[in-house]
């Protein structure tokens, strides 16, 4: 079990938004593992992007973004759904990666089981998967580093010809410049069809 550290995750945001990509979520939940492969992310840049949480300033919902890189940010959303971000570079540079899709592996049963679905539609956003993984309110502010309830492994890399860019979803809200910025990220089918293991293809 390889989790990524602290370093890993206190670099420029658009980076590791890319690297992200292949490296394996972890929840353990109930005595259960139940882990899928990061397909999609979206990289959000604080007070310099107005689709950021941050973009206003310090609140009272957004604080662990301000806090140490490799903490987990889950805020609710429409009143009914969790998003899980992961926080980004230095202390009060409130940067953020949403962790939009992941490609099952481990625990597919359980995350059916939450999710009341299956095929495609079990983790393919970020609502989803969230559910899928029973990751709620109460792990904001999880340290991702410490190898419990909720991490990240370390997986090998993506070529970079099957990563994919292109404008962020859901931000209408935001300024032109930053809604036409590139900074989604996302695994082309092919290398979920052909290069993910075998176990998450059966998934």
């Amino acid at each position: 079990m390889n989790i990524l550290k602290h370093h890993f995750y206190a670099r420029d945001t658009l980076m590791i938004a890319g690297e992200l990509l292949g490296k394996k979520l972890v929840r353990k939940y109930r005595g259960n593992i139940l882990s899928g492969l990061i397909c999609e992310t979206e990289a959000y840049l604080g007070p310099n992007d107005s689709a950021s949480h941050a973009f206003r300033g310090k609140t009272a919902r957004n604080t662990v973004m301000f806090g140490r890189a490799g903490r987990a940010y889950i805020y609710f959303v429409y009143g009914m759904h969790y998003l899980l971000n992961i926080v980004t570079e230095e202390e009060e540079n409130p940067c953020a990666i949403l962790i939009r899709a992941i490609v099952p592996l481990d625990g597919l049963k359980h995350m059916q089981r939450y999710r009341g679905r299956t095929g495609k539609e079990l983790t393919d956003g970020p609502a989803k998967l969230c559910q899928a993984l029973a990751v709620n309110k109460s792990l904001n502010g999880w340290d991702l580093t410490a190898g419990q309830k909720l991490w990240v492994e370390a997986q090998p890399t993506i070529p970079e010809r099957f990563i994919k860019k292109g404008r962020r979803i859901g931000i209408d809200y935001a300024e032109p410049v930053d809604r036409r910025a590139a900074r989604r990220f996302w695994a082309d089918e092919m290398y979920i069809r052909d290069m993910m293991p075998k176990r998450a293809k059966r998934a």
